[in-house]
């Protein structure tokens, strides 16, 4: 199989370039990214020489060259996107941009090209909050809270269009909030390990009570292969671990595997429109597909730590003073 992958040198889209090479089904992996701020050449510097590798610089907001790309392959899998929350909210253009516009002419590349299957890989944010022991399967309506959950959402539903109308043998997956190597240092888990490192002060939106459900990256990849080699076209997947803590429970749990003091916790102004709770029930791809995670959410998470600890040299360049700060539109600290 020739795969096509989009966004491969972000977090996900590169730790599943990094495990799929490693399988003999597929006969060459292109990764197509754009270098944007998310993306790093080093995150697949091993595979540089790897003869079923390449990389092609390229935008998915190009049709031209889409089209170019996406000929003689069997199969794409669809990362590429603006992905951080508090940016889409500062400017949701380049989220249209991406993950609205890009994704579509994927959709056609892949359509003019009779393509064998599309995985459009999407967020559990499209669903919006959940409520006190809620979880959301599959079925459950869309109510995206931000510009960054309503771009996506608007991408999978361009997708299944394209299943429903053109018979294109489209994809979705939704999974729950991610952590492990390679992730950029604007998210929660490496911003709090960087910023913990340089003496610096850790902020948390409001109360910090916001619950989510994370992923081990690794566990994510690995349900993400069982899709594209045995899910059904037409059908959408939730992924999660079921791993849930607020984010102020997360952050005293990495700042106590580094020997830190959880006083160095600073509370801001909470962002607008910030889910509460996000929740999915993952009982599908289970049943469907046999997948399940690997990883203990403890031990993922303390490997991750020693990851960062262990890989100064990759951070730093990418934790500037704009990555670290605690949103684009500067929350005041709450009195």
């Amino acid at each position: 199989m020739r795969l096509l992958v989009t966004g491969g040198l972000g977090f996900i889209g590169g730790n599943f370039i990094r495990r799929a090479i490693e399988d003999d089904s597929y006969s060459k992996i292109v990764n197509v990214d754009a270098l944007r701020y998310g993306s790093d050449k080093r995150n697949l510097a091993e595979l540089r020489k790897n003869p079923r590798y390449e990389f092609v610089r390229g935008d998915i907001a190009d049709p031209t060259f889409v089209r170019r790309r996406v000929r003689g392959v069997d199969a794409v899998v669809n990362f590429a996107a603006e992905s951080h929350v508090d940016r889409s909210i500062a400017d949701p253009a380049p989220f249209v941009r991406s993950n609205i516009i890009g994704a579509y002419n994927v959709l056609e590349a892949v359509r003019e090209n009779g393509i064998d299957m599309f995985v459009q890989v999407s967020t559990d944010e499209v669903y919006g909050p959940a409520g006190a022991g809620e979880a959301f399967d599959e079925g459950s309506r869309l109510r995206p809270s931000n510009p960054y959950a309503a771009t996506k959402a608007s991408a999978e539903a361009l997708a299944m269009s394209y299943h429903n109308t053109y018979g294109t043998r489209a994809i979705v997956t939704r999974c729950s909030n991610n952590f492990g190597p390679y992730q950029f240092p604007e998210k929660l888990i490496p911003k709090t390990i960087i910023r913990a490192l340089r003496g610096m002060k850790v902020p948390i939106y409001g109360k910090g009570d916001q619950s989510r459900s994370w992923i081990y990256v690794l566990d994510h990849v690995e349900a993400l292969k069982r899709v594209l080699l045995k899910g059904r076209p037409g059908e959408v997947y939730n992924i999660a671990a079921w791993n849930e803590v607020t984010n102020l429970r997360l952050v005293e749990k990495v700042l106590s595997l580094m020997g830190k003091d959880k006083d160095i916790v600073e509370h801001v102004e909470d962002r607008p429109g910030h889910d509460r709770r996000y929740s999915i029930d993952a009982s599908k791809i289970r049943r469907d597909l046999g997948w399940s995670p690997e990883h203990g959410f403890d031990e993922a998470l303390r490997e991750t730590v020693d990851w960062y600890l262990d890989n100064r040299s990759w951070w730093r360049p990418l934790a500037t003073k704009s990555a670290l700060h605690e949103a684009p539109w500067k929350p005041r600290r709450r009195r």
